[in-house]
């Protein structure tokens, strides 16, 4: 029957089905208790009326935002697809920006520590994350190439090592490396605890993203390769590897990512990094959501600039797919 209509006035469906969406966003919006209260900032002179009908301006503030939606989507439809992902990061970076103003931010406070957060905290989130992306990506490679060996104590090692790293938080990690080896004979400053903890935790991750691109490869690369004479080595390094990173790489980049948020980790015990100056520096005149959002936003800097040099790495190795 709804079919039957659906396919005799296809126009009216669409259009019933559209009213239906902008009645059920509408509605949503109102149950997540949606505040007049902005209507009340561009009218003033609905203040009253919106006060003494709580309920009534509630569900009309849920209307206008629904509206508002709607024709926008309606108008981002109207552009070609590259303005339209412009067009939406424009908008929701806007709105970002509105709920941060929200907040009656010090911006002048911002400014006098935003210097001191980029030359100090920058500097050494990325120097203990840079250093650590490196090992953790060395560690990773002999551990996919242990998990995939013939040899029971070799694969024992590697299996042990993944399992142990993935299993315990990361915090965890950080105070066993900080404070345990010190236990032993071994006594390690935070910087280097740090660096270790991270290497060893992504680097078991890694593993299994290395294990499992080796593993895509067909056999048949290496039965070509050990055919043309090269050394397993060899095989390794020119024929499996090119041809895993195209399945390696997205992974890696999101773990890349990762870690160097995790790093803010090592904040606790005493490295001077990004989140650990957000919180002191912030502490300073009690003004610690102005840092926290700075080293926020900082942070997501960050990892744009890492997801572009992702996409563009991922577009070269990609490029001999490309028919």
């Amino acid at each position: 029957m709804i079919g039957r209509l659906v396919l005799t006035y296809p126009d009216a469906a669409r259009r019933t089905g559209l009213l239906l969406m902008l009645a059920l966003v509408t509605l949503g919006i109102y149950g997540l208790g949606i505040s007049p209260t902005w209507i009340g900032h561009l009218l003033p002179a609905a203040s009253d009326w919106l006060a003494a009908h709580p309920a009534l301006g509630q569900f009309l503030s849920a209307s206008m935002i629904a509206l508002t939606a709607a024709v926008n989507w309606k108008a981002l439809r109207q552009l070609p697809r590259h303005w339209q992902v412009v067009g939406v990061w424009l908008e929701l970076f806007a709105l970002l920006m509105l709920f941060f103003y929200s907040f009656d931010l010090s911006f002048a406070f911002i400014a006098k520590k935003i210097g001191f957060l980029v030359s100090q905290g920058v500097v050494t989130t990325l120097y203990i994350s840079v250093i650590s992306i490196a090992v953790a990506t060395v560690i990773a490679l002999a551990g996919a190439i242990a998990k995939l060996s013939k040899n029971g104590v070799i694969y024992g090692l590697a299996t042990f090592y993944t399992s142990l790293f993935r299993g315990l938080p990361l915090l965890m990690q950080i105070y066993i490396i900080y404070l345990g080896l010190p236990q032993v004979g071994y006594v390690i400053s935070a910087v280097p605890a740090g660096i270790l903890a991270l290497s060893l935790c992504y680097g078991a991750y890694m593993t299994e993203i290395f294990r499992a691109g080796i593993e895509s490869i067909p056999r048949g690369q290496t039965e070509g390769a050990t055919a043309l004479g090269l050394s397993p080595a060899q095989t390794m390094g020119l024929v499996i590897l090119p041809q895993a990173m195209r399945v390696i790489i997205p992974p890696t980049g999101n773990q890349f990512i990762a870690m160097l948020k995790d790093s803010s980790l090592v904040s606790v015990v005493g490295v001077w990094e990004l989140m650990y100056l957000a919180r002191t520096q912030g502490q300073t005149e009690f003004r610690h959501i102005e840092m926290l959002i700075t080293a926020s936003m900082i942070y997501w800097l960050l990892s744009v600039c890492l997801e572009y040099f992702q996409s563009r790495i991922e577009a070269r190795f990609g490029r001999f797919d490309v028919r």
